[in-house]
């Protein structure tokens, strides 16, 4: 019987991680490395190299971020998930701030 692989991840956020896997690949071919050079390079075996390409979600996120430091491209990692660029975050922040404030009533404990 042929066993059926279940994603734990939305189809979404696999076609984002195949995305990624490509814009690796192709940085890395601009290069003219070799699967054998980043593999090296970065001490990740040959065949996590091929797996970060292929965009699989398995992939530890440590060696994702290792071979885009190697890359050159790291510094843009740091705009994912930026607070000060999170549009819903940001909108839920300023809802919360109109909503009104109840000041606490000191007890008029005077008999």
């Amino acid at each position: 019987m042929a066993s059926t692989k279940t994603h734990p991840c939305p189809d979404e956020v696999l076609h984002i991680a195949q995305r990624l896997g490509g814009r690796i690949r192709a940085a890395r071919v601009f290069r003219k490395w070799r699967q054998e050079d980043l593999a090296g390079r970065s001490g990740l075996s040959r065949s996590t190299i091929q797996a970060i390409e292929r965009g699989e979600e398995t992939v530890a996120i440590g060696s994702v971020l290792q071979v885009l430091w190697l890359l050159g491209l790291a510094g843009e990692v740091e705009l994912i998930a930026d607070p000060g660029l999170d549009r819903d975050g940001l909108s839920l922040a300023l809802d919360a701030a109109k909503k009104r404030v109840y000041v606490q009533r000191k007890a008029d404990d005077d008999f």
